[in-house]
C-alpha cells in the first residue's frame, strides 16, 4: 500500500510515515481492520490528522474526526464492534480527558439544574424527527426481539414484558420515571387497566403526549424525580437511569424506595456498563446526552443496598443491537426530509451515534439490563413471567 499523501494548510503529510499511523493501524489491525483496506469495515483515511486527534482525545478526537469528514467505513457498527472486541481501547487514556474524567468523578453534574440540559439538547430535537426512526409509539427505548421480526413488534414485547414483570392488574396506580413519548403509559393503561403518572425533563416529549393520549387515565407532568413524593403500587423506569449520575443514584432508589407502596414492585431499565471505575464516553458526553452517566452492576447495588430486595436482572443488551439498526435505517431513509435543516455534518454526528452504540452492544462492551426489586422481598419468591 502506497503512503497516503494529505494536504494540511498546504504542506504535505505523509501519513504512512507518521509514528501515530504506524500505531493506529497496529492497534486496528489487531481488531482485523485495515487502514484503505478492501473489507466493508476497513477505515478509509480522507484527510490528515485522524490519528492525532484520536490518540490525544480518544473517543472524541475519532469522533469528531467523522463528523469533518476525514476518515469514513461502509460498515461503522462493525468497525466498532471488532474494534472494541479487542478490548485494547481501554488502554488508551489521553491526558488531555484527564479533566472529563475527574469531573465526572468528583462533581455533581446532574443536579436539578444540569439535569434539564439534556432534554433541552437531546430530547426536544424535534418530535417530527423521533417519530421518523422509531416505532408507531415512539419508544426510545430497547427492543425486546426473541421472537420478534420487525422494530414495532420488539417494542410492543418490551412494553408488555415490563407490564408482565410488574405484574400489572386494573385499578393500579403506577409511576414512570422518565416517561418519554408515554410509550409504556399508554400500552398499560390499554392493555392493563392501570392509571399512569408520567415524568420527564423534555417540553417536546410531554406536549406531545398529552396531545396523543387525553382519552387515556395519564398524567404527564414536566417534573425532576427528586420533586416525587406521592403513592404508587408499582414504578417503572425505562431508559432514564442513564441520565441520573453517580452522585444521584442513592438519592434516586430512596425517592424509588418512598414513593413504592410497601407491597409494589419497581423495575429499572438501564444500560450498563462492565467496569465500575470509568468516565463516561467524552464524544456522547459532548454531542449526544450532556451529563450521561452509564451505572455498573455495582452502582446500582450499592444504591440499592438496605433499600430494596432484587427479585430478578435480566441482560439482553444484544438486542440493543438490533434496535439500533433498526433506527438507523429509519433514519437514513428518512433523511431527505431534514437534510436542509439539519446539515451533512448533523447526519454524520447521528449516524456515528447510532452505529458505534450498536457495536458497542454487538460486542457486549456495554449492556441493556431490566432489574426488578420489592421492598420487603416477594411472599414465596418472584417469579419472572414467560418471556
Amino acid at each position: 500500500m502506497s503512503s497516503q499523501i494529505f494536504s494540511q494548510g498546504g504542506a504535505s503529510y505523509t501519513a504512512k510515515n507518521s509514528r501515530l499511523y504506524r500505531a493506529m493501524a497496529d492497534l486496528l489491525g489487531k481488531a482485523a481492520i485495515q487502514i484503505n483496506g478492501s473489507s466493508p469495515w476497513d477505515m478509509q483515511l480522507k484527510a490528515g490528522g485522524v490519528p492525532e486527534r484520536a490518540f490525544s482525545k480518544g473517543n472524541l478526537g475519532l469522533g469528531e474526526a467523522y463528523m469533518d469528514g476525514a476518515w469514513d467505513t461502509e460498515e461503522l457498527d462493525e468497525f466498532f464492534a471488532r474494534l472494541l472486541r479487542t478490548r485494547l481501547t481501554d488502554q488508551i487514556r489521553p491526558l488531555r480527558l484527564l479533566g472529563h474524567a475527574l469531573t465526572a468523578k468528583l462533581l455533581n453534574r446532574q443536579d436539578i439544574k444540569r439535569a434539564k440540559q439534556v432534554g433541552e439538547v437531546h430530547y426536544d430535537l424535534g418530535n417530527d424527527f423521533y417519530a421518523a426512526m422509531l416505532d408507531s409509539r415512539m419508544t426510545y427505548t430497547c427492543g425486546y426481539w426473541e421472537n420478534a421480526h420487525c422494530l414495532e413488534d420488539a417494542q410492543t414485547a418490551k412494553l408488555d414484558m415490563v407490564c408482565r414483570k410488574l405484574q400489572l392488574k386494573p385499578g393500579m396506580r403506577v409511576l414512570d420515571i422518565g416517561c418519554g413519548w408515554g410509550s409504556f403509559m399508554a400500552y398499560a393503561a390499554e392493555n392493563y387497566g392501570v392509571q399512569c403518572v408520567g415524568i420527564s425533563i423534555s417540553r417536546e416529549q410531554v406536549a406531545w403526549a398529552r396531545q396523543r393520549y387525553p382519552h387515556l387515565p395519564l398524567e404527564f407532568r414536566l417534573q425532576d424525580y427528586r420533586e416525587m413524593h406521592e403513592q404508587f403500587d408499582a414504578i417503572a423506569s425505562i431508559g432514564m437511569f442513564e441520565h441520573v449520575g453517580r452522585k444521584n443514584y442513592r438519592t434516586y432508589m430512596q425517592m424509588v424506595h418512598r414513593c413504592l407502596n410497601k407491597n409494589g414492585l419497581f423495575l429499572l431499565h438501564t444500560i450498563g456498563k462492565n467496569m465500575r471505575k470509568s468516565a463516561p464516553d467524552p464524544w456522547i458526553d459532548k454531542y449526544i446526552f450532556p451529563n450521561g452517566d452509564l451505572p455498573s452492576v455495582g452502582q446500582i447495588g450499592d444504591a440499592a443496598d438496605h433499600l430494596f430486595v432484587i427479585e430478578d436482572v435480566h441482560n439482553f443488551g444484544a438486542d440493543y443491537d438490533k434496535t439500533l439498526m433498526a433506527w438507523f435505517r429509519n433514519f437514513d431513509a428518512a433523511w431527505p426530509r431534514f437534510e436542509r435543516e439539519l446539515g451533512e455534518r448533523f447526519y454524520r454526528m447521528w449516524r456515528y451515534y447510532l452505529l458505534s452504540c450498536a457495536g458497542a452492544f454487538r460486542a457486549r462492551d456495554i449492556q441493556l439490563w431490566q432489574w426488578v426489586m420489592s421492598k420487603e422481598g416477594v411472599r414465596d419468591g418472584y417469579r419472572r413471567p414467560c418471556i
